[in-house]
C-alpha cells in the first residue's frame, strides 16, 4: 500500500498527498469564509466571550479550523476538546474533566464531580490562566446538556467568568439553540458563524493551494475539470478532496499527467465516487471527446444570532 502511494506522489512529482480526507492544518485553505469564521473564533476567545458557535455542513472544513486554533493558543490558555459527547449531565460533566486531564472517577457523584471541576477553574484563574471548552459535533448534545454547559457559565469570580465555551457543529446546532426552551442558552451566545460551501472560483483556488502545498511544480487539473468538480460537490471540501483524489488516481492509472474534464466524468461514469447527498445524475460521459476539447488552464490564482447580553442571573 505505502509504495503504491508513493507511486502515486511521484508520479505528479509531489511531496505528500493532496486530498486526504484527514483534517489537516497544514493544508488550511483560508477561504474568505474560512478567515471570518476563525475570526470569531479569535474574537470569542480575546473578549472572554462566554459561548461562541460555529456551524457548517459536513466537511466544511470546521474540525481544520480548530486544529489550526489548538496550535496558535499559548500556554496562558488551557483548552479541553470534547468530541461527540454523550449521556446526561453526569457523564457530560466527567468528559468534560477528563478533556481537562482531571480525575473523573466513576464511584464519585455529580456533586462530587462538579465540586472538582469549580475548584479547578479557581485554581487556573488565580494562576492567570483561562479555560475554554470546545465541544465539537456539538449537534449531538441533547437540550439537557446545553443547559448543563450553561450554567457552567455562571461560574465566574467577580466581574470575570472562568470558562469559555466555543460549539461546533452541523448546521441543525442553530436549530437546536434557537429553540424556545432553550432562550436563555441563546442570550450567552456572543457571536456565531456559518460556514457556507465554496464557490466555483473559490474551488478553483482551493484545488490550486493543496496542490501546491503538496509540492506540484506544474499545473495538474483543467480549470474545466475544476469547475466540473465544484459542480458535482457543491463546493463542500470534503467532497472535493475525494474526487480530486479519485481523480488524480485514474489520471495516474492511464499514465496522464494532468487530470481533465473527460477524466472527471469518467470516475462519475463508473460510480467511483459515491455520495449518497448528491442530488442529481452525474454529468453523462462522452466517450467520444477529445482531450483537446479540454480548455486550456487559465489559474484564477454573521451568521449572528444577535442576542443581548443578559444578566448572569438567568
Amino acid at each position: 500500500m505505502d509504495s503504491t502511494l508513493d507511486i502515486y506522489t511521484d508520479f505528479f512529482g509531489l511531496s505528500e498527498r493532496p486530498f486526504s480526507l484527514v483534517p489537516d492544518p497544514d493544508f488550511l485553505f483560508w477561504s474568505d469564509a474560512h478567515k471570518r469564521a476563525y475570526s470569531m473564533l479569535e474574537y470569542g476567545i480575546v473578549t472572554r466571550s462566554p459561548i461562541t458557535l460555529i456551524t457548517g455542513e459536513v466537511g466544511a472544513g470546521k474540525t481544520t479550523l480548530l486544529q489550526h486554533l489548538l496550535r496558535s493558543v499559548g500556554k496562558e490558555v488551557q483548552i479541553g476538546l470534547i468530541s461527540n459527547a454523550h449521556g446526561d449531565r453526569g457523564e457530560l460533566l466527567r468528559w468534560v474533566l477528563m478533556a481537562l486531564n482531571q480525575d473523573a472517577p466513576a464511584s464519585e457523584t455529580y456533586v462530587d464531580l462538579f465540586g472538582r471541576f469549580q475548584a479547578y477553574l479557581i485554581e487556573e484563574y488565580a494562576a492567570g490562566r483561562r479555560v475554554i471548552l470546545i465541544f465539537d459535533e456539538a449537534q449531538n448534545l441533547s437540550r439537557e446538556s446545553l443547559e448543563e454547559l450553561r450554567m457552567f457559565t455562571n461560574i465566574n469570580a467577580n466581574k470575570d467568568e472562568l470558562i469559555q465555551l466555543v460549539l461546533v457543529g452541523q448546521p441543525e446546532l442553530r436549530d437546536l439553540v434557537r429553540q424556545p426552551g432553550l432562550r436563555q442558552f441563546a442570550q450567552r451566545v456572543s457571536s456565531a458563524f456559518h460556514l457556507p460551501a465554496m464557490d466555483q472560483r473559490t474551488v478553483r483556488d482551493y484545488i490550486s493551494h493543496r496542490l501546491k502545498v503538496a509540492g506540484a511544480k506544474t499545473t495538474i487539473f483543467h480549470l474545466s475539470a475544476r469547475d466540473l468538480i465544484s459542480e458535482i460537490t457543491g463546493g463542500v471540501p470534503r467532497l472535493v478532496n475525494q474526487l480530486c483524489d479519485l481523480s488524480m488516481v485514474y489520471a495516474f492509472t492511464k499514465g496522464n499527467k494532468t487530470v481533465t474534464r473527460i477524466t472527471v466524468q469518467q470516475v462519475l461514469e463508473d460510480g467511483t465516487f459515491f455520495v449518497d447527498t448528491l442530488e442529481s445524475d452525474p454529468p453523462p460521459f462522452r466517450s467520444n471527446q477529445s482531450a483537446a476539447e479540454d480548455e486550456t488552464e487559465t489559474d484564477g490564482s454573521v451568521f449572528v444570532l444577535n442576542q443581548n447580553h443578559r444578566s448572569k442571573a438567568d
